[in-house]
This record gives structure tokens, sequence and C-alpha cells, in this order.
């Protein structure tokens, strides 16, 4: 396969973009209901597009900065990559963002027609989000390789999209989930109003969030993890001859091509189940990629091995979404055993919970496991590789339905606030509890993905470092493994503090307007819904400096102390406590959240009892786990794999190796 296959694959990406903007016209053509429900939208849209407009600006000296160090100690054309990357992933968080807030107040308004228009609409919403991620990341890799046909200038690429990722995730993490925490600790639990209610002056905050977090945020994070798999992938099949190089790219462009038809598999049936209606695009976008996948691996290459390393990653996929719905849905033992355990109060809500995330670890880590054994089997470390090619290639579907979740979110909070009828927020809550379980099953494949993908990015540090073997008796090695595995608890605790730092702000900014609106409580008096924007936007952007310096220094500093082989051991540390401690925060988090939802249904008491209370309190220590902490790190550990792959011959050729 020639290298001018690249070209075949960027046109790929450029139909992907015209599929999305297809789908946004769509989306916006559609009716946007009342001037009330507008005003609350619009709301949302200025406070979500406020916030990425000073992440962005909080950001620039960053990148400016790493923009001149890769410049100066690597080359320029690689530190043309990197800010060529950031610019591609910021770009596909914030147009599907930008989507995302425009289709809620339009969903909410197809929830008066019934279930199956208000699915259609947040459903295709979503979409965009994933087509346009995609569509950006193959444009991207095939342009940047059909240009310069240098496989380092890829590696600033991926860099320039795993350091944007981390910032979105970070950043709208603590957005999100101070905004949420907020709401909830006054909102619900000292005021015992509802949730979405419009005399909680943290509403719109906690709306914006959920796009920012939810959608910009993993948007950010998965294109880093398609657009930087597909590069490992091509990096390690190089050794191999110039078909293995674009291999990857192939497998990327018929997934997402896959993905572009399984959308319309999308059909809610006569039982009404939203879960099984999105599956079966799910399952209609694998199996058709499945059959393009033999197309490019057996028919163009001939060689079934790479095709059953291929299937490999789609099989991942299927069973990471069976796991996580297992241990996330309410239709489950273990979220109706936590909410069953807050029956004798929050502790033992709490008990309850972490011992289900803990538990919930087995399960994918067994998973990981068996994948990289049986794909290495069939084709070796670019076995490993490809198999995580092909299951990111499946991310425009899995982001279709992530970003489905704040939609539907928004749009219940708007039907609450515009006193829409009873039978429309009963359509929006329908869509918004699976919501969270597809939030949740997105997050188990970013984990999974960032796993097998970090590995593969773990592969070429090695060869580019020339490492056959990393020696853990070595001390140097062993430094390099403990402080890798500390790095991810590190980095959670930062994440942690901060959100409970600027949820004591929204809360103590909440307090004080009930207690100074006059009839605010009555519904007279209007909420100040700005200030407490204000507040989250600033609080999120104040803490995102510190964890990106650690993320981004920890490698030079250890690869320039102890030498490659030590980075070698943080990085496998990284991988390792990173992945298992991402599954227990994500899956811990959202069962805490459902098993509130489940209480909410009429169990146990149902809203306003002892038991729902303590529920309520599991589901606030869950929100920074499963939106903040546990997603970010995605982000970390792709973000040192690809800084020591960018600074790898400046390591080897600088290292002071002082053990």
């Amino acid at each position: 396969m020639a290298v001018e296959l690249a070209l075949v694959t960027g046109f790929v990406g450029i139909f992907v973009l015209v599929c999305a903007l297809y789908l946004t016209f769509w989306v916006l053509r559609q009716p946007a209901g009342s001037a009330k429900m507008n005003e609350i939208a619009s709301a949302i849209q200025e406070g979500a597009s406020a916030y990425l407009a000073r992440q962005y600006k909080t950001l620039v000296i960053f990148v400016v900065v790493l923009f001149a160090l890769i410049g100066f100690f690597v080359n320029w054309l690689t530190a043309g990559a990197f800010f060529f990357g950031v610019l591609c992933s910021a770009l596909a968080g914030y147009v599907g963002m930008t989507v995302s807030v425009r289709a809620n107040v339009r969903a909410a308004k197809a929830a008066e027609n019934g279930l199956a228009d208000a699915l259609k609409l947040a459903f295709r919403g979503g979409s965009v989000t994933g087509l346009t991620l995609v569509g950006l990341g193959l444009i991207g890799v095939s342009a940047l390789y059909y240009l310069f046909n240098d496989l380092n200038v890829l590696i600033g690429f991926g860099f320039g999209a795993s350091l944007m990722s981390l910032f979105a995730r970070v950043g709208g993490g603590i957005y999100t989930k101070a905004a949420d925490v907020g709401a909830d600790l006054v909102g619900k639990i000292e005021k015992g109003i509802p949730e979405d209610d419009p005399r909680n002056p943290a509403v719109i905050a906690d709306n914006v969030g959920d796009n920012v977090g939810d959608c910009a945020g993993m948007a950010a994070d998965l294109f880093e993890s398609y657009a930087v798999t597909l590069i490992a992938a091509m990096l390690l099949g190089f050794a191999l001859g110039t078909d293995y190089v674009m291999l990857p790219l192939l497998i990327g462009a018929v997934g997402s091509l896959a993905t572009v038809i399984g959308l319309f598999f999308m059909q809610l049936g006569k039982r009404k189940n939203i879960m099984h209606a999105l599956y079966k695009a799910v399952i209609a976008t694998s199996a058709l990629a499945l059959l393009g996948f033999a197309a490019v691996t057996v028919g163009v290459m001939n060689n079934w091995n790479l095709f059953y390393a291929s299937a490999v990653g789609v099989a991942v996929t299927l069973l990471i979404f069976v796991i996580t719905e297992y241990y996330t849905s309410k239709e489950y033992a273990p979220v109706k055993e936590i909410a069953k355990a807050a029956q004798t109060g929050a502790g033992t809500n709490l008990i309850s919970g972490l011992a289900v995330g803990l538990q919930s670890t087995a399960l994918p880590a067994l998973l990981i496991a068996l994948a990289i054994l049986v794909s290495f089997k069939f084709a070796g470390i670019y076995g490993i590789a490809l198999a995580a090619a092909s299951m990111l290639s499946l991310t425009g579907i899995v982001i279709a339905l992530d970003a489905y979740g704040p939609i539907t979110d928004n749009a219940g909070g708007i039907a609450e606030m515009a006193g829409l009828a009873g039978s429309v927020r009963k359509v929006t809550d329908a869509l918004d509890s699976v919501g969270n379980t597809t939030k949740a099953t997105t997050k188990g494949f970013a984990i999974a993905g960032a796993a097998l993908g970090a590995l593969a990015l773990f592969a070429a540090f090695a060869e580019a470092t020339k490492l056959a073997v990393i020696n853990v008796l070595s001390p140097a090695v062993v430094v390099g493994l403990f402080i890798g595995g500390l790095l991810p608890f590190l980095f959670s605790s930062f994440l942690m503090k901060s959100v409970g730092k600027a949820a004591f702000q929204i809360v103590e900014e909440v307090r004080r307007q009930f207690k100074q609106i006059k009839g605010l409580m009555s519904g007279k008096g209007r909420a100040d819904y700005a200030r407490c924007v204000d507040i989250a936007t600033g609080a999120a952007l104040g803490e995102l400096m510190l964890p990106g310096f650690i993320a981004v220094a920890s490698p030079i500093v250890v690869g320039l102390l102890f030498g490659a082989e030590a980075l070698g051991g943080l990085l496998a540390g990284a991988i390792v406590s990173g992945f298992l401690l991402a599954i227990f925060m994500a899956t811990s988090g959202a069962a805490w959240d459902n098993a509130k939802k489940f209480v909410e249904d009429g169990n146990y008491g149902g809203k306003g009892s002892d038991t729902h209370k303590a529920a309520i309190v599991g589901d606030t220590v869950g929100d920074p786990f499963k939106d903040t902490a546990g997603p970010s790190l995605n982000s970390l550990i792709k973000v040192l794999n690809t800084v020591s792959l960018v600074f790898a011959s400046f390591i080897v050729a600088n290292a002071l190796h002082l053990i």
C-alpha cells in the first residue's frame, strides 16, 4: 500500500465531516419550543461558550511555551504538528458542545411528541460530536503523513491532542462537578427542592457543566485516544513495511464509514427500550466494521491473523459495554445493593459503593489482559496496536452515545425550569436515566481504549529508545515504577480537592442567595444564575495548571535524572495503576448516581425519604469520581507516554543516570 492511500483516508475524514454537517443542519431545523425554553437554553449556551473561550485563553501561554521547547529541543516541524494537534482537539470539543447546547432545547420540545422523537433528536445531536471527532482525527493524521511522510511529525500531533485532552478533561470535570455538587448539597439536601428547580441559583451552572465536562471534555479525550492510537500503531508498523504503516489508517477509515451507516440503525422498538435502541446502532456499526476490517486485512493484505487481531478490538468494545452496564445500570444487582445499603444511612451507602467500585476493576483488567494475549498471539506487538486501533475506530458511535447524555440531561432541566407538562419530564427522565448508563459505558470504553493505546505507545517508546528489555530488578526501574504508580493517585488528589474547593464556593453563594434574595424560595424572586456560572468557571480554570505541569514534567525529569529504562518503569507503573484507579472511580461514581435514581423511582421510600438523602450523599461523593478524576486519568497516562515519545531522543542523549 502506497503512502498515497493517506490521501484516500483523508477524503474519508472529509466525507465524515460532511455527514456531521448534515446532521447539524437537521438538528437545527427542528422546533426549538417556547420563548421561555429558549431563554433558558440561551443562558446555558452563553455559559458554555464563555467557559470554553476562557479555557482556551488560559491555555495559550502553556501551549506557546511547549511549542517553543519542542521546537528548540526536538525540531520545529514536530512543534508545528503539536500546535495542529491542539487546534484539532479544541475544535472537536467546541463543535460538539456547540451543537449539544442547541440540541437540548429541541429535545425538550420533541419530548412533547413522545419518546421516539426525543430519542432520535438527542441521539443525532450527540452523533455530530462523534462524527466531527473521527473526521478531524482522520484528516489530521492523514494530512500530516501524506505531506511529510515522517512518523516523528505525527508524534507531535499526538502530543498536542493529548495535552488539549488533559486540560479539557481536568477543567471541564472540575467545573461540572463543582456546580453539580454545589447545587445538590443546598438544593436537594438543605432545601428539599427537586433537581433542576429554577429556584436553585446553581441550576444553570449545573447544566452548563454537563456540556463542558461530558461533551467537550469527552470529545477532546477520545479525539486524543483515537489519533494517538492510530499513530502508535503506525509507528510499530514501520519496522514491518509501508503496508503495515498504512493499515491502521485504513482501519480508522473503515470504522468511521461503518459509524456513518450504523447511526441509522438506532430505532426504538415496540418495547420502548431505550438502551436496546442505542445498542442496535453499536452492534450494526461493529458488524459493518468487521466486514471492512476483513476487506483490508484479508482482501488487500491477505493476512487472516491481522483480521483476528483487529477483531479483538471490536470484541473488547462490546464486552466492556456489557461489563460497565452490569455494574452501573439500575437493572442489575450492584446498583440495587448500593441503594439498599442507603436504608441504614450515608455511611453504609458509601461503603457499598466503594466495594462495588473496587470489585468492578477485576473483569476489565482480565479482559484487557486476555485481549493483549490473543492479539499478540496473532500478530505480535503490532497485533496489540492493531486491536487498539480497531477498538478506537468505533469512537464515533461511542461518543454519539456519550454526547446524547448531556443533551437529555439538559432537556430535562429545561423542561423543569420552563414548567412543561409532567408527561414531558417523564420522557426526559427516562432518556436521562439511560444517559447516565451510556456515559458510564463510554467512560469504560475510554479507559479500556486508553490502556490498550498506552501499551502501544509504550512499545513505540521502547523502540525509539532501543530498550529491548526493562529490568525490574534495576533500582532505577523500581524508582520509576513507584513514581509512575504514584502519579495517578497524586493527580486524582489534586482534582478531588479542586472540586471540593470549587463546590465550597458554589455552596456559599447558593446559601447567600437563598438568604438575601427576597421571595426566592417561594418562587417570586429570581436567582442570580450568572454569578454561579462565573464562580465555577474561575475555580475550574484556576486549578488547571498544576496537574498539567505534573503530567508534562514528570517523565522528562525522571528520564533526564535516571535514564530511559527508569522512564520505561514510570510509564509501566502509570499505565497499570492509572487504568485500575480510573475503572474504580468511574464505575463507583456511576453506580452511586444510579442508586440514587433507583431510590427516586419509588424504591426504599422514594424521594424525600431518609434513604434518598443518604443516596444523595453517595452520589455527591461519586460525582468527582466519575466525571473529574476517573476520566482524567485516561488523558494523564497518554500525556505521560506522548511526552516521553516526543522527547525520547533528547532524553537518551542527555540522561544523567544518577542511579
